[in-house]
């Protein structure tokens, strides 16, 4: 699907097995035009007639005809041949080429789309967004591709991702990925223009989606933040930092690492934000919590919800409306760590992991 896309080469077999059905009616109406006004038969004479004349099953004239009769007759088994063959054609084209299979595959994503709820939105399936689609996969994380290249489609669809084929800075594009329910957007198209009109339409159709973009330069930072990105990745800045810190401290890059990504992690880090309505922590020390004697999961940071981040929380921090715990464990620990806080109102796209 080098040259059109499913969609375009859908809907252009669609026109034409709806234009063939149409030239068939056409002909057939003409047949029993003929033989009911010019030969003076009755409508059903005249349409028995067109219908054994277009089947060619060889049965013989309902009447005599004249010479004028025959010959029309002889051209309308022609266009009845030709239409015919024009439709049997397409048809087998389309069961050929799969596209009846795919038309109902893509009404079945259709409709998982439309269940979704709290999934991310990953824009664009380049290198960057193939290991974002990786990192969900491995946290059963729900996700939607949009990417307007048919091959990167294709290649998506072939690892079993929902996707959706189209301009992912049209709003049309975004509400067909149901960015109303959804709770993140990763924006890693090429361009930076593209990922700021991004960010854009999806902070103006959702305010509280949180939008992650990548930027190529500095200065695209600054602007992605401005257009109202909550978090901005430069990859040859981050790289940079990560090389570097690789090399300064190895041991601790493979222990981060270790814990951030991967689907073959000992220990995980998340993100728990704490509700005031259904907490029964909210109030309380960290010492009176005993969130660590309870679950075994280790709380590391605590981001307030002005945005003030306390590093190594001690006993006496008191745990806030609002606050976010950066917590750090086994899935089990995790788990049990939800349990204890009770419903909380989750991050975006991160939970305590169901492995």
């Amino acid at each position: 699907m080098t040259l059109y896309s499913f969609e375009e080469k859908y809907r252009r077999l669609r026109q034409e097995l709806l234009g063939g059905a149409m030239a068939l009616a056409g002909v057939f109406c003409l047949g029993t035009f003929w033989y009911y006004v010019i030969e003076k038969w009755s409508f059903t004479e005249a349409a028995y007639m067109t219908m054994i004349t277009l089947s060619t099953v060889g049965f013989s004239e309902v009447k005599p005809l004249d010479n004028d009769s025959r010959l029309f007759t002889i051209v309308l088994i022609l266009l009845g041949v030709i239409t015919i063959g024009y439709i049997v054609n397409r048809l087998t084209e389309a069961l050929i080429q799969g596209y009846f299979q795919e038309g109902i595959r893509q009404r079945q994503e259709r409709r998982l789309i439309d269940t979704l709820e709290h999934h991310c939105i990953v824009c664009g399936y380049g290198r960057t967004a193939r290991q974002v689609a990786l990192e969900f996969t491995a946290e059963d994380v729900p996700f939607v591709i949009i990417d307007s290249r048919p091959e990167q489609v294709e290649e998506a669809k072939q690892l079993g991702y929902i996707v959706i084929q189209g301009d992912a800075t049209l709003d049309e594009c975004l509400i067909n990925a149901k960015i109303d329910k959804a709770v993140c957007l990763v924006s890693a198209l090429t361009s930076d223009a593209e990922n700021l009109y991004t960010v854009l339409s999806a902070k103006t159709l959702n305010p509280k989606v949180r939008a992650i973009a990548r930027a190529s330069t500095e200065e695209a930072v600054l602007k992605l933040q401005r257009a109202g990105a909550d978090a901005v990745v430069s990859p040859y800045i981050t790289g940079g930092k990560r090389l570097a810190a690789a090399a300064l401290r190895p041991q601790v890059m493979d222990f981060v690492d270790g814990i951030l990504t991967g689907s073959d992690r000992t220990f995980y880090m998340e993100e728990f934000l704490l509700d005031p309505k259904f907490c029964p922590c909210v109030g309380q020390t960290l010492s009176e919590a005993r969130l660590r004697l309870q679950s075994g999961a280790l709380v590391l940071a605590i981001r307030r919800s002005d945005g003030t981040l306390l590093a190594g929380p001690t006993g006496e921090t008191e745990l806030m409306a609002g606050d976010l715990l950066i917590c750090m464990g086994t899935p089990e620990q995790l788990r049990k760590l939800n349990q204890i806080l009770g419903p909380i109102t989750p991050s975006p796209a991160l939970r305590p992991p169901r492995h």
